[in-house]
């Protein structure tokens, strides 16, 4: 009996030296990136409610939010699940993360100094512009709490958090009637990595968060992140 006692140490021993937490996104590592990979298979977007072949930032998120579950997906990229064009949270300032503060919620304050950004989104004029098509839809605000890049300090987690990096209104968007802010999105993970559908390397990649930040900020106009529990 006390042999076997010692064997089951034993293994437990064993299995906590070689054990490697898995987190959230992890079976999408290497996967490639594709810009705008997901629509409602139907104009003006004809592209898929969902696929595990491609991901851009946003989708990626989105997709491991869900846990690859369609149903779970759609609610998530629609306000009140309903699919179509005009009804996607376009906007992760004033559509994403309100429609969806039943399972996230800005925690920055948590882990920094911050301050606060008023965002403005025209979605009538974005979507005449950009889209030529006709809404009734109201200019809409939203106050986005960020950790300043000036700020920043090395951020331990116990679990994932989702990482959005924002930047000062960009020209291009204001011509659209957009004071887009939001122009990337990741998961902090309790390792230290940012796991994020990347551009740049064209796939789903791990990279030090504290070294992506430090890169990042070198940027003028970007200004600082926010980042947001999952409930």
């Amino acid at each position: 009996m006390k042999n076997k006692t010692l064997f089951i140490l034993l293994l437990f021993f064993l299995y906590g030296c070689t054990h490697k937490e898995h987190y959230i996104g992890e079976q999408y590592l290497g996967t490639k990136y594709i810009l705008d990979p997901l629509g409602e298979e139907k104009a003006p977007d004809k592209d898929p409610l969902i696929r595990y072949d491609a991901f851009d930032c946003m989708t990626f998120v989105e997709t491991c939010l869900a846990d690859g579950d369609i149903e779970k997906l759609n609610k998530i990229r629609y306000k009140d699940g309903n699919v179509n064009f005009i009804n996607r949270n376009h906007f992760v300032e004033t559509d994403w993360l309100n429609n969806n503060s039943d399972l996230l919620e800005n925690v920055s304050h948590q882990y920094g100094k911050t301050e606060r950004k008023k965002v403005a989104i025209d979605k009538k004029n974005w979507f005449k512009k950009k889209h030529n098509i006709n809404t009734k839809f109201k200019t809409q605000y939203a106050i986005l709490e960020y950790i300043p890049y000036a700020e920043f300090k090395p951020i331990t987690t116990k679990e994932p958090l989702i990482v959005l990096f924002i930047t000062g209104n960009l020209k291009y968007y204001a011509k659209m009637g957009s004071g887009l802010s939001v122009v990337h999105m990741g998961f902090l993970l309790p390792n230290g990595m940012l796991r994020h559908a990347s551009k740049t390397d064209m796939c789903v990649t791990d990279v030090d968060f504290n070294e992506y930040i430090q890169k990042h900020k070198k940027h003028k106009k970007h200004i600082g992140f926010v980042l947001v529990k999952i409930k």
